[in-house]
This record gives structure tokens, sequence and C-alpha cells, in this order.
């Protein structure tokens, strides 16, 4: 998958809840949560975003609690990849299954800057930054991951592979 969009950089030890704050777990309806994408961080936060917009984290990003919502309320903002320096090991594996892409980068996120406009090829793991010119190198996504998020998420894959 590639994706080009705008950067959404946000800081470091990003919680689930500033993500998507405990009021709006009241559904699973990815657009509804993701009108409130980030609200715990900043309110309106959401409205800078664009589909296929990229968010950039900095270290520990999606750290708290297990929450598939907040993976949910990412994708339903239309933010289909998140890059960070490194990623809690519970949302990362909630963000997959969910249909979200996560790269880890480690120091290369300082690469990125807010509004930068963002290459991301999830195949190959190759992160360019159109406005700089700097080209980042992710592990590439492993293709039974790729199948995951080409499904739609965990459940969705399963449902094809059952059927």
């Amino acid at each position: 998958m590639k994706v080009t969009g705008t950067a959404h950089k946000v800081g470091d030890h990003i919680d689930t809840d500033a993500i998507i704050p405990a009021r709006f777990l009241v559904t699973t309806d990815a657009k509804l949560l993701g009108e409130n994408c980030m609200e715990g961080l900043e309110a309106g936060w959401v409205k800078r975003v664009k589909e296929n917009d990229v968010m950039v984290g900095g270290v520990n990003f999606g750290c708290g609690s297990s929450r598939e919502h907040a993976p949910i309320s990412i994708l339903g903002a239309g933010i289909p990849v998140v890059l960070a320096h490194s990623f809690a090991r519970i949302f990362y594996r909630n963000g997959f299954n969910m249909g979200l892409v996560l790269l880890e980068i480690g120091d290369d996120i300082d690469k990125f800057s807010d509004t930068d406009q963002i290459e991301v090829d999830t195949a190959t793991g190759t992160i360019r930054n159109l406005t700089t010119g700097a080209t980042v190198q992710a592990a590439p996504v492993p293709p039974f991951m790729q199948e995951i998020l080409n499904a739609g998420g965990l459940v969705e894959y399963a449902k094809k592979k059952l059927a």
C-alpha cells in the first residue's frame, strides 16, 4: 500500500485516552470515533486532517489502556498510517488487528515535522519526506500482516479465510 499525505506530528507518550477519550467509547463506529480522534490531546485536532494524512508520533505512542477504539478512531479520522519512534506493545498489536499500519522508525522520526508532505510505501518500508527530500527506511510490513491490513483487519481476514 502506498499513502501520500500531510504529517500531523504529536509528542511522546501519547496514550489511548488522548487518542480517544473514554467519554467517546459508547460506539465502535469508526466514523463517529474518528470525529473525536485526538480530542484528549487538543479539542478539534481532527479538523486539520484530510483523508490519507499520516500521524507522526514520538516515543511510546499508544501507551495506556488497551482499547481497540484508539486505532479505530485514527482510521475513522482518515489516517491509514502512523509513524512513530516506538509504539506501546498492546497498541501495536491492536493497530494491526484493526487494519491500521504502524511503522516504527526510531530516531529517524526527527526527520518529519508537522505539515510535511509524506509518502509511505508499506510493502517496502520506504518513507519519503516530500517536503525536505529525506528518505527513511523502516522494516517493511511482512506479507502475512499485509494480508491482514488489506482485508481490513484481523476479524475480516479471519472471515475471508474461513469462508
